[in-house]
């Protein structure tokens, strides 16, 4: 596969030489029949008269040598705090004091698997990844909020069998899912969410009047939209409905099965079962819902952002 950047593909560049060689025409002509510089002709012509056939694909642009490279003793030290936090590469940059763009690289040089891949409690790898589509942002605050709802299982008091393990005794007690309303802001990140007892269009209609209440609160005055899943709540609750328009967002929806549409709140929801929900074993169901308030102001006024360069998201909501 050529280059992104490339003028030319393959094919392109047997054209070249075809029209070059085969025909016998200059080679300024066939360049700008093709679109490119001559320098760029010459050079694809240079390389098929030195390599052949090989010499118009594409060459690695790695160097044979990389003394600049991290220290071996440095790069451990990343991987260590890797396996003892189970953190990505701002975190990493945190902790290490080596850049984030380096740990990252050092990550990926030893195979080290994505965090959303691995066991929240013991970093196994667990799952294969699903990469695709193209990442876009908003302009500015309040242009589009994501909306979803995360359903989590819940703790009966003592504990369930995260930790007491799987058995007869905790397996099968029925005390039913907590159901976590989230909604992020587009462009700042700034995330907001209620544990409520459903899914219900009048839960999910009440739970949209108060985060736009708390993003009013916090810089963010105006909601356009609203992009959620088709779930019956959001498509066909009239109550939801309702209290959009009393915002003043309008409704935009997913393509069905296609959950990456709405991936800045897909991705919060990895986040937040990952270093709340599962990030340690709780006693109690009431616990782990206390411990929900304090991770979001963790999470909006102190945890680096890899789409914010490492800022958290409250930096980039405007000042009143």
């Amino acid at each position: 596969m050529a280059h992104r950047n490339a003028r030319l593909t393959v094919h392109g560049r047997r054209l070249l030489v075809e029209r070059v060689r085969g025909q016998g025409r200059p080679v300024a002509h066939v360049a700008k029949e093709l679109g490119i510089s001559r320098q760029c002709a010459h050079r694809w012509v240079a390389r098929y008269d030195t390599g052949g056939e090989a010499g118009l694909y594409d060459r690695s642009s790695r160097p044979h040598t990389t003394p600049t490279r991290t220290p071996a003793r440095v790069e451990q030290r990343v991987l260590a705090a890797r396996r003892r936090l189970r953190c990505g590469p701002a975190g990493l940059a945190h902790h290490t004091g080596v850049p984030a763009a380096t740990c990252g690289r050092i990550l990926r040089r030893h195979g080290v698997p994505r965090l959303a891949d691995c066991d929240p409690l013991t970093g196994q790898l667990i799952r294969a990844s699903r990469r695709g589509g193209e990442r876009y942002e908003r302009q500015r605050p309040g242009e589009l909020i994501h909306i979803d709802v995360k359903k989590i299982g819940r703790i009966p008091p003592g504990g369930g069998w995260k930790a007491h393990g799987r058995s007869e005794q905790v397996k099968g007690r029925g005390i039913g899912y907590d159901y976590v309303h989230a909604a992020v802001d587009d462009h700042t990140r700034l995330a907001y969410a209620e544990i409520l007892p459903d899914e219900k269009g009048t839960t999910a209609a009440a739970f949209l009047t108060r985060a736009a209440g708390w993003f009013a609160e916090h810089g963010i005055t105006r909601i356009e939209r609203v992009l959620t899943d088709n779930a019956f709540a959001y498509r066909h609750s009239e109550a939801f409905h309702q209290a959009a328009a009393a915002i003043g967002a309008q409704q935009r929806f997913i393509k069905p099965h296609c959950p990456w549409t709405n991936g800045k709140v897909e991705r919060f929801n990895r986040t937040l079962q990952t270093e709340w929900a599962y990030r340690r074993i709780y006693a109690s169901n009431h616990r782990r819902a206390a411990a929900l308030p304090r991770w979001l102001t963790q999470y909006n006024y102190q945890r680096p952002h890899h789409a914010l360069d490492g800022q958290p998201p409250i930096s980039r909501v405007s000042p009143r």
